[in-house]
């Protein structure tokens, strides 16, 4: 894994920060087609999103698992086929994407609360983002939690132990 494929994490006032940036080899029409309809959204976001694709909708965030309810969001910004800006729970996360060649850059940034999770939640958007690009490239994708657990160490040395003092998430091995 080279560097410059890891997130970053920046202060943001009283919040943090983790930004990442992927050049993906397709045009940006399909690419906001794999970040917003359900069906290529399943390869690589963590939760179901139900709800309008539209700024100011109530969303809803679940798992595959039918007992559970998930937890509330809002589409607060949605510009296609540019901008989608959305809070997830406590997280406010916005993805950008512009032309870039023939292909797409995709920034994802998450702002948060918690220092203490940068690591995990960076390795887990670092997963989901190699994830969306198996997918926009039709390829297989690896065993879940697989590059989580292999980049995880990547992130808890780059970003230092203030933003690592939440483990992984459930059912993740940890990669430290």
């Amino acid at each position: 894994m080279d560097d410059h494929e890891l997130g970053t994490l920046a202060p943001a006032g009283d919040r943090w920060t983790l930004t990442f940036t992927r050049s993906l080899g397709h045009p940006p029409a399909k690419v906001w087609r794999a970040i917003t309809e359900d069906e290529h959204l399943a390869a690589w976001f963590p939760q179901t999103i139900v709800g309008e694709r539209r700024a100011g909708a109530a969303l809803r965030f679940v798992t595959s698992d039918e007992a559970d309810e998930g937890f509330a969001g809002e589409m607060t910004v949605f510009e296609p086929p540019h901008v989608l800006e959305m809070t997830w729970g406590d997280d406010r996360l916005r993805i950008e994407l512009a032309p870039d060649g023939d292909g797409t850059r995709l920034t994802l940034v998450d702002t948060f609360a918690e220092l203490g999770k940068a690591a995990r939640d960076a390795a887990g958007w670092h997963e989901c983002l190699d994830l969306l690009a198996v997918e926009l490239d039709g390829g297989d994708p690896p065993d879940q939690g697989e590059v989580w657990a292999a980049v995880h160490p990547a992130y808890v040395a780059a970003l230092g132990p203030e933003a690592s003092t939440i483990g992984p998430p459930d059912g993740a091995a940890s990669g430290s």
